[in-house]
């Protein structure tokens, strides 16, 4: 089983060594786009200001953050899946995970990064500012693009279960092959029994869920296999083979996040 996470915005800073690109996942096919993508970050961050601001959507609060990319050599490094914060991240609460579920996060997760591309759980990273949606005038062609190509050419294990939690920007990075992957949409059921999108609780809920598997070693191989294990934590959910899409139902008012069980 492989989850595919979104990353977030918000980001611990600090950390220890120094960034290699070649420990990340898949060095051999994203390397040339991860140092293209870091040279065009590092070329806008250390240009005007405000024009750097703009392109990566940064306001006058959080304009400091780019200080981050013009240290990603020096200001130290941590596993991604704990360099990230956020409504997703605050919920899979990893701190708090025993040594077996972290070793689980990863052996099973990967983050999808707008400037690393797909990492593993585990990968050292440093804290940056880049979002999928960001300009990077010297890549000289929409960021989509450049890592859309570089991932088409990883290779997917044909028998993997890959469940893909990530929002449709970041998806769109590195898009999956046709019969690759099942996509986690996720809904809250109303007093009137009808189900509805979520908008905040939506990243809530994944992280809840994904806890979950960390803290239960999941061995799942297929969609039966998450649907049964669902059922063994109390959880909803349900499957459309067609849509490769697998649906996890909360209560409405109760996200899925709150019923983390200690």
């Amino acid at each position: 089983m492989l989850l595919l996470l979104p990353p977030s915005e918000t980001k611990r800073v600090g950390g220890e060594g120094s960034l290699a690109p070649n420990k990340l996942r898949a060095h051999g096919a994203l390397a040339e786009a991860r140092e293209r993508v870091r040279t065009a970050l590092v070329e806008l961050s250390s240009g005007e200001e405000d024009a750097a601001a703009k392109a990566l959507k940064l306001g006058v609060k959080n304009r400091g953050e780019l200080a981050h990319n013009l240290e990603l050599e020096t200001s130290g490094t941590m596993a991604a899946i704990e360099r990230y914060t956020g409504v997703l991240y605050d919920a899979l609460d990893v701190g708090t995970l025993t040594s077996e579920a972290r070793a689980w996060l990863d052996e099973h997760a990967a983050v999808q990064s707008a400037l690393f591309g797909l990492v593993a759980a585990g990968d050292p990273i440093p804290a940056y500012r880049l979002s999928a949606g960001s300009r990077l005038p010297g890549l000289g062609a929409p960021l989509k693009r450049i890592w859309s190509e570089a991932h088409s050419a990883l290779e997917w294990d044909g028998d993997a279960f890959v469940l893909d939690l990530r929002s449709q920007d970041y998806a769109a990075l590195a898009p999956l092959p046709d019969g690759v992957g099942w996509f986690l949409h996720v809904v809250q059921r109303g007093k009137d029994g009808r189900t509805r999108a979520l908008n905040h609780f939506n990243k809530a809920a994944k992280g809840d869920l994904v806890r979950r598997l960390a803290r239960s070693l999941a061995n799942i191989s297929d969609p039966a296999g998450l649907l049964a294990w669902a059922r063994s934590e109390g959880l909803e959910m349900d499957c459309d083979e067609d849509a490769r899409t697998i649906t996890l139902v909360t209560d409405l008012g109760a996200p899925a996040a709150a019923a983390d069980s200690a």
